[in-house]
């Protein structure tokens, strides 16, 4: 139904929305930033619509997955200017991203020992030809881009790697980010769960730290059991983290160009940090 909502700017907008945005005033601020900062950059002093106004069409798209041209058409403008607005939003945000280096080192300076690395998949609409196989996840049985990510020990979501192709493997994406090296080198540990065993190639100084795993032959012994307990539990707050990222609606099947996968991912690792303080 047609819902007016309105803007830091004192400005109305009308619309169809599922439901009101539930962002806070913080994370509305952040996306209204850098709007304007794009503008005070590019030197332009008019537009059809206020900062304000093109803050609450990108954050429906984003939250709620509002295709542009449903925003666009009842606020005047063009689908093409919504988006393009997008991606100017995803992109500035996206270079407030922590990068890796960055972020082992500020574990390190914050008295941080450990850290948790999962991967997760982002669901894709079906490409067509040569790109529909690369994208295909036989784990999951659909199409999807893989990331990889790193959370502090309570839950924090404070890293995403590059977009991988969906038939990679967490090992494999692990491997490419060169992660065991990193860790190792900022004196770091990593828990992660039984896909990244055998990630580390030192069993004599191990940095990456796995349950184990039973297979038809041998079975687990109850030490074995207990580690495996302990492991899980202190691996559970990362699933809040990626959680917490999912909230983003238009994650939930992503329709964008998959060549700007990662700056969306690491846009809203920057609004999720805000959106959801921890």
């Amino acid at each position: 139904m047609p819902t007016t909502t309105n803007t830091s700017d004192g400005d109305h907008v009308t619309g169809v929305y599922q439901s009101r945005l539930p962002l806070s005033t913080a994370t509305l601020e952040a996306i209204r930033a850098e709007i304007v900062g794009y503008r005070r950059e590019a030197k332009s002093r008019w537009g059809k619509k206020t900062p304000g106004q093109l803050t609450n069409l990108i954050a429906a798209v984003l939250f709620h997955d509002q295709r542009p041209a449903d925003v666009a058409t009842p606020a005047g403008i063009s689908a093409a200017t919504v988006r393009r607005w997008l991606y100017r939003v995803i992109d500035r945000l996206a270079h407030r991203a922590p990068r890796l280096d960055r972020v082992l080192r500020a574990a390190v300076r914050g008295g941080q020992e450990v850290v948790l690395v999962d991967c997760t998949l982002i669901r894709t609409v079906r490409r067509g030809g040569k790109a529909n196989r690369p994208n295909y996840n036989g784990k999951h049985r659909c199409h999807g881009l893989l990331f990889l990510a790193l959370t502090d020990l309570k839950g924090n979501l404070v890293w995403i790697g590059h977009a991988r192709l969906g038939r990679t493997s967490d090992l494999t994406c692990a491997r490419q980010a060169g992660l065991v090296g990193k860790l190792r080198a900022h004196g770091l540990a990593a828990v992660g769960d039984l896909a990244f065993t055998a990630l580390d190639d030192d069993p004599d100084d191990p940095v990456i730290v796995t349950g184990y795993k039973a297979t038809r032959w041998r079975k687990l012994t109850p030490a074995q059991k207990q580690a495996n307990q302990v492991v899980a539990g202190l691996r559970a707050p990362g699933e809040h983290g990626f959680a917490f990222l999912k909230n983003w609606r238009l994650l939930a099947k992503l329709r964008l160009d998959p060549s700007r996968a990662t700056r969306l991912l690491r846009a809203l690792l920057v609004l999720s940090a805000i959106q959801y303080p921890r």
